[in-house]
């Protein structure tokens, strides 16, 4: 019974952190251009905050492998788009507009054209009222 309830404690592995998850770079560009990135990429364990903000160990994987590629003189859009056909668009805190995010960028112009149809229906009622 013991052991059952102390499973969950023994979730997270053992192996030290990737080596440049928590360590800086050393050009201040370089570091500022992966910060940068780290707050537009959405950590998939957590799903609420950025790989920035998060303690998990993914997300310190990838922030690792982000500041690898910036070091290596990759420029951040294109770190970006690597992470987005790795993990998918839903990483990024900013979808492209594709078939599958059309919805999601037209919600707002929907929601606000329903709202200024029902908003004029209502004055005209109460003019002929």
């Amino acid at each position: 019974m013991l052991v059952l309830f102390a499973a969950p404690l023994r979730a997270d592995s053992d192996l030290p952190p990737a080596p440049l998850s928590d360590t800086q770079l050393a050009d201040p560009r370089q570091e500022a251009a992966a910060k940068a990135l780290m707050e537009k990429i959405r950590c998939l364990v957590c799903q609420g905050q950025s790989i920035a903000d998060s303690d998990a160990e993914l997300a310190g994987d990838m922030r690792a492998m982000i500041r690898q590629r910036i070091a290596a003189g990759e420029k951040p859009a294109a770190v970006q788009a690597w992470l987005v056909r790795r993990y998918g668009s839903w990483v990024s805190y900013d979808p492209p507009l594709d078939r599958f995010t059309w919805l999601l960028w037209a919600a707002p112009l929907l929601l606000l054209g329903i709202g200024v149809v029902l908003a004029r229906r209502s004055f005209r009622s109460r003019r002929r009222r």
